[in-house]
């Protein structure tokens, strides 16, 4: 019987303005009536996520779990002192930042504080991320004054163009020292050595006793990809990208803007409590 759903946020759990969608709020009471925990899994910080839950009953959340930059953090929910915590090297993370700045590219680094520094911000990706809090504009040379990055992104909107530019550039330099993901169809996210949203499942699942077959995932793209594979159950919403789709045992009809989370109680929890 499953017992934990780990759900991305962006394009799966939210809409296109990093708004829950009406439709998934009776969902999430009736997983709490149905004793299964929810459990938000993103790229982004903890504090970044928690703001997606300020508007909504907090009983719906009491007492699980928050995965935040990719499983590079695990936070009870409500409380923002990580149980589990991986930062990036902070060499690596500097020399990413300058090399992307001598080329214009646009970036973000986030922090554990839950901040997100974007440099060279685009018209576009001002408008993506403005619903979003705690993005701050900067102009920084170099990572000198932010002691502690969790993660970094490359933004660009031709996907096609940064997946081959991780590969044949940015991977060869991190030396082992991070690994490369992508999302939202438009980042590329360096994260620490042996952190992925799959082992931030696994760290969670072990952590409360539960056995990693009574767990489902639930997501869209490629940083979703080990989750869904490292679950019991793996889901992917009707708009999960085509890399991602071989991998989930389960692709519902329903997009993660339009309120997926509806489908997933009905078609794979509710049975299994009738």
């Amino acid at each position: 019987m499953y017992k934990l759903i780990a759900s991305d946020m962006d394009e799966t759990f939210l809409d296109g303005h990093h708004q829950i969608p009406p439709a998934n709020l009776p969902a999430l009471k009736r997983l709490r009536e149905l004793g299964v925990l929810f459990v938000p899994s993103s790229g982004r910080g903890y504090l970044s996520i928690m703001d997606n839950f300020e508007d909504i009953d907090p009983a719906l959340m009491e007492g699980t779990y928050v995965i935040s930059y990719n499983g590079g953090s695990i936070n009870r929910f409500g409380d923002p002192e990580p149980i589990f915590s991986h930062n990036l090297d902070h060499d690596l993370a500097d020399k990413l930042w300058k090399f992307g700045r001598e080329r214009g590219l646009s970036m973000h680094a986030y922090t554990p504080d839950g901040r997100i520094l974007v440099q060279d911000m685009t018209e576009s990706e001002s408008r993506y991320l403005a619903s979003l809090r705690r993005i701050e504009k900067v102009d920084l040379p170099d990572l000198s004054s932010v002691p502690v990055v969790s993660k970094m992104i490359y933004m660009s909107m031709d996907f096609d163009w940064l997946h081959e530019f991780g590969v044949n550039v940015i991977d060869h330099m991190l030396d082992g020292r991070a690994t490369i993901t992508y999302s939202s169809g438009r980042y590329l996210e360096v994260n620490p050595i042996g952190c992925d949203k799959g082992e931030g499942l696994r760290k969670l699942a072990e952590i409360l006793g539960v056995d990693i077959a009574d767990t489902i995932a639930f997501g869209d793209s490629a940083n979703d990809r080990e989750m869904i594979a490292a679950a019991g159950l793996g889901v992917g919403v009707a708009n999960v990208t085509d890399d991602v789709r071989p991998v989930c045992d389960l692709v519902l009809d329903t997009t993660g803007p339009d309120g997926a989370l509806p489908e997933l109680v009905e078609r794979v929890v509710e049975p299994q409590h009738r």
